[in-house]
């Protein structure tokens, strides 16, 4: 599997910390790959952020909740059969009452090619494919498309689950120099430099990070379609998540929609903000003369950005950003409408004489592991360039 060993964690003697994950230096495409390798730049949440330290922090996620009811054709009991006395028919179980009757969660199993294996735990052992699917994080649509392709197999106390099936890289490779903050057969994510964008905005566009990543797949020899999570703007550096099959991705899209996935920033705004940490919470929408361009408006969509002061310069302030919404242009338009837009920002009106860009970074992504639901955290170095303006205004 791939990342099986990578998957492993050390264990800290502490549990429950809320450092940041350790970071990681820039990495191309030669990097050694296979069985029992490290994470890179990744950490459970609570790691101390040290440079080297390799998953440090909580100890095993929650057990899974159930996941709707599934429907799936032939496996159940034949129709017409009544439950035997003392048992209750599947068909008429709540989730909840299948996840009592089966309270054991199934432990996340080893990779084989296209397949998973799974052990079943013993009370599980001759159950209906049903309730075995119902402790799986799977959906039911997609647990009903793997059982109508033929992707389920369940032998005694094993249940094999056709989740990597090969597929076609979907756009064309350009090769570039890849910062991989985390991988693992389920997950990558990247760290975005400054002056590319996640996917083409334009027909025919090429050298996007997507066509990064299709390289890279390439190269490794992964037949992974270009599943991209949330995006960064083109001058904004920092982690991009990427989904390798469609569970994971079914999964991450989830999650984002429930705002389960947490995105950080490091911003360097122009003014002193007085008060150390606040709340922007104003609606975002189009500018109606400029397509590209956003405002604060009244019928906009509703977002809202937590900050926090960091370092407090003679005109500047350093401010760590939460994302409670994901708007385009959040961060840059929240804080040109409190007066203190970002450095470099001339779209929202920043000056450019301090760096030559905004002054954005995506400093840290915390998710779950779609299948263990582990938190899982990686953190992206700073920039150069953003490095090089905060030793200017120290000095």
């Amino acid at each position: 599997m791939r990342g099986a060993g990578r998957n492993r964690q050390e264990q800290s003697g502490s549990r429950g910390g809320k450092g940041g994950g350790s970071q990681s230096g820039g990495r191309g495409h030669g990097g050694t790959r296979g069985h029992g390798g490290t994470q890179r730049g990744a950490s459970r949440s609570g790691g101390d952020g040290r440079s080297g330290d390799r998953w440090r922090g909580e100890g095993r996620a929650e057990g899974r909740r159930g996941s709707g009811r599934t429907s799936m054709a032939g496996q159940g009991r034949p129709s017409g059969d009544r439950p035997r006395k003392g048992e209750q028919d599947v068909r008429t179980m709540s989730n909840r009452e299948l996840v009592r009757s089966y309270a054991e969660p199934l432990k996340l199993g080893r990779r084989k090619g296209e397949w998973i294996d799974v052990r079943l735990p013993d009370s599980l052992v001759g159950a209906p494919i049903q309730k075995v699917m119902q402790q799986t994080p799977l959906a039911p649509k997609l647990a009903n498309k793997l059982l109508q392709g033929k992707g389920i197999v369940l032998q005694g106390s094993n249940l094999r689950l056709r989740l990597f099936p090969a597929e076609s890289i979907d756009f064309p490779s350009d090769w570039m120099e890849l910062n991989v903050l985390y991988e693992d057969d389920f997950t990558l994510v990247v760290n975005k430099p400054s002056g590319i964008e996640v996917h083409p905005s334009e027909h025919g566009q090429r050298r996007t990070l997507a066509h990064g990543v299709a390289s890279y797949y390439e190269m490794t020899n992964q037949n992974v379609r270009i599943r991209h999570i949330h995006r960064i703007d083109k001058e904004t550096t920092g982690p991009v998540l990427y989904a390798k099959n469609e569970f994971a991705h079914y999964q991450y899209d989830k999650a984002m929609r429930e705002k389960n996935i947490e995105r950080i920033y490091l911003a360097l705004a122009e003014g002193v903000l007085e008060k150390d940490k606040g709340t922007i919470d104003k609606p975002i929408g189009q500018d109606r003369h400029h397509s590209t361009k956003r405002r604060v408006s009244e019928t906009g969509d509703p977002a809202v950005t937590h900050y926090e002061v960091v370092e407090r310069f003679a005109d500047h302030t350093l401010v760590r950003l939460r994302l409670e919404t994901g708007r385009t242009h959040q961060i840059r338009v929240h804080l040109s409408a409190i007066g203190h837009p970002l450095a470099g920002d001339g779209m929202y009106g920043g000056k450019r004489g301090l760096i030559a860009r905004q002054a954005l970074h995506g400093e840290r992504l915390i998710w779950r592991h779609p299948w263990t639901n582990e938190q899982l955290s990686a953190r992206a170095p700073l920039p150069d360039d953003f490095a090089e303006a905060l030793e200017k205004l120290r000095k």
